[in-house]
């Protein structure tokens, strides 16, 4: 009724629309005092991250040192070339100027580049995005064309194209250590070698700059603008020589490529005393500064292997190669030592007090064991023979006697404690493990035929480990390629303390069999060749055939020599080894032997160590000047050039009227130089001169002084006169 009162269900329905009304309005009272109050730091930065743009800092990733401070990895300044694609329409639409289109003609015309105007085209119709990468790792010298195009252009205060600084990893030597020191991904993490290793040393922490920008993407200021500076990582100092390293690969690879090796070469100079890597390599390597490129090597394998390129087959193999390529074949793969072994079945034998000094052993070319006929490399057989001579003359059945008579579980013992069974925990990546045989079931035969290093596998860094231990008296110590960790104030964050796991021989048993293999290098032992005049070499070959590994080319081999001088105190070991050579003689004594010398010639003077040679040796070393008076001059300089010796020419004649040192005269190959005085006649006679008073000069003052008067000199008394200080003139006529 009208102007009567309202009904009671209009009063409910008025009251329900009332009470809701209230609970929504008490929601968003309690909603905004719950964003205000609790939730305020959440939706606070939610505001901040719209509003922000946060740029990343590199880090620069630590540097890598050899052990005297050569610097083997660093960083080097390149750019990521990048564009705003939001900016650049946004600006194209406001200014009515195509910038996408005057941004892709100008990047693509810089050839250098090699971006195409299609590509760019492309990134910027990423119109949501603000930071589209064109090209990563733009060096400074493109870096520059980029930015003479952006002044030309008009374009270089736009903001629509960046060059954010970026940092590059270098290798300063390219290919030296390349298995060692690895490398790094396109992000800058380590992916293999030290780089990998001790990636979270180097790698730093990244920091950022944090912006606040309206919503046309313009910089405006905010409280919450920030920068956090990055903090780059630590620096490693090696152990690695770079001296010694360089060494060591050239021997490695003229080891390799002489003996036509097919399955890689490896090589380790190690401290006996310290276990510290002065140098490890493995030959082919690769390019550390672009190593996604296969070596020639593994072109080669590549190119002739018949799959089309593009196929699924060629990818598969080209990237089977390149894990092949980067394994560090010293430390991942595992080989037969053959006779090498044969130096710790002798150090078993001497530290139980098996065998005498003096005590003989027949060899007719073979031994039985357990019913088997087992042939020493020597099929007619040694013959009568002592147990050094067995050692040095690498003798299978002398050793399978020793290994017999130490017995299956103390050569088990010993060959645990000499680290076989273990991983030798060297700093390295991706450590192989030795296979041996199960301890329960390893029979007297097995025993026989482990005495000289067949049928088992142990790694390289395994060998050298143990070796050094019977060269530093017995101990077997953790090989170790770091040295100390240090921040760019140079201040310590780790360093390496030297370990000794344990003893495991004698040091008379050391010292026995050291002068054991000394002998044989220095006569005519299996090592012989790896003889340096006047330095104590002690040496074993080695020589296993991959019985588990058939071929219808050709037979595989593993020819390895391992050596450590001087004999007397040793200071280095050294390993080659050549996996599968395929040209001349498949012995351990000619494909690695003369090379583990060569390399022991060139690192032991570096290290310090001096060379005494003996009379003998002198004498073999000496070079006996020739009689080449009154020769042609020409023909004079070639001949004496071919016998060693350097020429000197006094005068322009076309003869040579006399020569210093006279003929027969005995000198130094270091110091082996001929004068010629010359004449234009045959015949000429000498002129006088009057000899000068030489007494108590030096040998070497006395020779000059000579020569000066074009007087020929001969001396008696002391051979090696022109390198002992002390040699002085007590007498002339």
């Amino acid at each position: 009724m009208e102007g009567g009162t309202p009904s009671t269900k209009v009063l409910k329905r008025a009251v329900i629309i009332c009470a809701v009304m209230t609970a929504v309005f008490l929601l968003l009272i309690i909603r905004i005092f719950l964003i205000q109050t609790l939730k305020f730091d959440e939706y606070e930065q939610k505001v901040i991250d719209q509003i922000s743009q946060e740029s990343k800092v590199s880090a620069d990733r630590g540097e890598i040192y050899d052990t005297n401070g050569v610097l083997l990895a660093t960083n080097i300044t390149t750019y990521r070339l990048l564009i705003d694609p939001a900016s650049i329409s946004r600006l194209s639409k406001s200014d009515g100027v195509d910038y996408a289109q005057i941004i892709a003609s100008g990047i693509s015309s810089i050839e250098e580049l090699e971006l195409t105007y299609d590509d760019i085209i492309k990134q910027a119709s990423y119109t949501r995005y603000r930071d589209r990468t064109l090209k990563r790792h733009v060096s400074e010298e493109h870096a520059d064309l980029v930015r003479e195009f952006l002044e030309e252009s008009g374009l270089d205060d736009k903001g629509l194209v960046y060059l954010q600084a970026t940092s590059k990893r270098y290798y300063p030597y390219d290919e030296l250590a390349s298995h060692v020191l690895g490398f790094c991904g396109s992000d800058g993490t380590g992916l293999y070698g030290l780089e990998y290793q001790f990636n979270d040393y180097m790698k730093g922490e990244d920091g950022k700059y944090v912006t606040a920008r309206d919503s046309f993407g313009n910089e405006m200021p905010y409280e919450y603008e920030s920068y956090i500076p990055a903090v780059d990582g630590y620096n490693i100092t090696t152990t690695i020589d770079v001296f010694i390293q360089a060494e060591l690969e050239e021997q490695l690879k003229t080891a390799y490529i002489e003996s036509g090796g097919k399955n890689r070469a490896t090589g380790i100079d190690m401290d006996v005393n310290t276990g510290a890597i002065l140098a490890m390599a493995v030959y082919p390597d690769f390019d550390l500064n672009d190593p996604w490129e296969l070596n020639e090597d593994c072109k080669s394998e590549l190119s002739s292997s018949g799959y089309a390129e593009g196929s699924e087959e060629y990818t598969s193999l080209e990237q089977s190669l390149l894990l092949e390529t980067w394994s560090n074949k010293a430390v991942t793969e595992v080989y037969m030592p053959g006779s090498t072994f044969k130096i710790i079945t002798a150090a078993m034998a001497y530290d139980e007090n098996l065998v005498k000094e003096n005590e003989h052993f027949n060899c007719p070319g073979y031994y039985v064991v357990s019913g088997q006929k087992i042939h020493c490399h020597k099929v007619q057989g040694h013959g009568s023979l002592t147990f050094a001579q067995g050692i040095q003359q690498s003798c299978n059945p002398v050793l399978m006697m020793m290994g017999l008579r130490v017995g299956q579980t103390k050569f088990y013992d010993y060959f645990r404690n000499f680290g076989y069974l273990e991983k030798t925990g060297i700093d390295l990546p991706g450590e192989g493990i030795s296979i041996f045989y199960d301890e329960n079931n390893f029979k007297e035969l097995d025993l026989a035929v482990s005495s000289f290093g067949q049928n088992f596998k142990i790694s390289a860094i395994q060998h050298i480990t143990a070796i050094s231990a019977v060269a530093n008296g017995g101990n077997l110590v953790t090989p170790h390629l770091i040295k100390e960790v240090t921040d760019d104030k140079g201040n310590v964050i780790y360093s390496y303390e030297n370990e000794t796991k344990r003893q495991v021989v004698s040091e008379n048993t050391c010292t026995t069999i050291s002068q054991i293999l000394q002998e044989g290098v220095a006569t005519d032992g299996g090592a012989k060749n790896a003889y340096v005049p006047g330095y104590r070499i002690a040496a074993k070959t080695g020589t296993s055939e991959k019985k588990d590994e058939v071929s219808e080319d050709y037979e595989k081999y593993v020819c390895s020599t391992v050596a450590y001088a001087p004999a007397d105190d040793p200071q280095l070991a050294a390993i080659i080894l050549v996996d599968e050579p395929t040209k001349g003689v498949l012995y351990g004594s000619v494909v690695a032997a003369p090379y583990v010398g060569n390399l022991m010639a060139e690192i032991l003077p570096y290290y310090g160590v001096e060379a005494v040679y003996t009379d003998e040796e002198l004498e073999k070393l000496a070079l006996t000047t020739p009689s080449l008076e009154f020769w042609g001059v020409e023909v004079a300089k070639t001949f004496a050039e071919t016998e060693g010796f350097e020429v000197e020419i006094v005068g322009d004649g076309k003869y040579v009227l006399s020569q210093t040192p006279a003929a027969g005269s005995k000198v130094e190959p270091d110091s082996a130089k001929i004068i010629f005085y010359t004449t234009n006649e045959s015949a000429a006679q000498k002129k006088k001169v009057k000899v000068p008073n030489l007494l108590d000069m030096t040998a070497v003052a006395a020779n000059g002084t000579l020569a000066s008067y074009g007087l020929n000199i001969k001396i008696s008394g002391t051979k090696n006169y022109m390198s002992v200080t002390g040699a002085v003139v007590v007498e002339q006529y």
